[in-house]
This record gives structure tokens, C-alpha cells and sequence, in this order.
């Protein structure tokens, strides 16, 4: 009988373990940058809000394909507080940046990583487009590497923009 009752502790004590790392928080680096614009942001201006947070470059195929969907996305979702901000990679020239944005009047928030800090941050982002959205509390939902599953990402959009 003890050594059941041993057994049965040690299987709650495993389990309490494993449902502790399977459902902890993965919290997003904390950050500062500046935008295009000049305007200066930090993790505490976007607790609160869902944000994406999209690492591209105007030569990536891939990126430069997914951006009128999270344009789309920013102006469908702004209201509820979603936000954008796009990360051009350290190796993109400013003004091809600046070029792009303004051609395809993006709405939300674009920095320049000019000194890869913001990637460092992120795991060291090398690939884009990589993409991490992020909940109202600070943590990382979802990760993409590649191209985004934008029906999925808008289910965890809706899903964690419902009030």
C-alpha cells in the first residue's frame, strides 16, 4: 500500500510538473526602437494591444507577398487593438525601405534594424519573412518562419483581440 501511494504522489508530482511547462508563457523580449515616422516605442506603449511583429526585406519574395494581407489585417483589426510592426532585416539599404513604405502606404508601425538588435532579441532572426504574434499580456503565441498561415493567424487575431 506504500509503496502505491508513493507511486501515486510521484505520478501527481510529474504531472503538476509537465502541466506547469506545457501551459507557462513564453513572454516576448522586451524592446525600444524608432520608427520611420521618428516616433519612439517600447514594450510597455504595446502591453495591451495583439501585435505582430513581422521581420522582412524589400528583396524577400516571400515578404514582400504577405504585405498588403497584414495591411489588410492592421486596417481590419486596428479597432480592436491589433498592431503591426514591421522589422526591415539589417541588411535592407534604408532608403529601399523608406521606398517601399512609402509606395505601398503602409499604415502601422516599420523600424530599420540597422544594427540587427531587434533580431538578436527575437532568437537571432536570420530568415524572412519571420513573424511572432504576441498577446495583450506580453507573450508569444505563435512563431512563423516563411510565408504566414493567414487563415490561422487570423483565428489567433480574433481569438485574442475578443474583448
Amino acid at each position: 500500500m506504500k509503496k502505491i501511494l508513493i507511486a501515486l504522489i510521484v505520478l501527481v508530482i510529474a504531472a503538476l510538473a509537465g502541466n506547469a511547462l506545457w501551459f507557462s508563457k513564453n513572454p516576448a523580449p522586451k524592446i525600444s526602437f524608432s520608427t520611420l515616422t521618428g516616433q519612439k516605442i517600447d514594450s510597455a506603449a504595446l502591453q495591451g494591444k495583439v501585435v505582430l511583429v513581422n521581420f522582412w526585406a524589400t528583396s524577400c519574395p516571400g515578404c514582400v507577398e504577405e504585405m498588403p494581407q497584414i495591411k489588410r489585417m492592421y486596417q481590419q483589426y486596428g479597432a480592436k487593438g491589433f498592431t503591426v510592426v514591421a522589422v526591415a532585416m539589417d541588411y535592407d539599404p534604408p532608403n529601399y525601405v523608406k521606398a517601399f513604405v512609402d509606395k505601398n502606404q503602409l499604415p502601422f508601425m516599420v523600424t530599420l534594424d540597422t544594427q540587427g538588435t531587434l533580431a538578436k532579441a527575437f532568437g537571432d532572426i536570420q530568415l524572412a519573412p519571420t513573424s511572432f504574434l504576441i498577446d495583450r499580456q506580453g507573450n508569444i503565441v505563435k512563431r512563423y518562419v516563411g510565408v504566414m498561415d493567414f487563415k490561422e493567424i487570423r483565428q489567433l487575431i480574433d481569438a485574442n483581440t475578443r474583448s
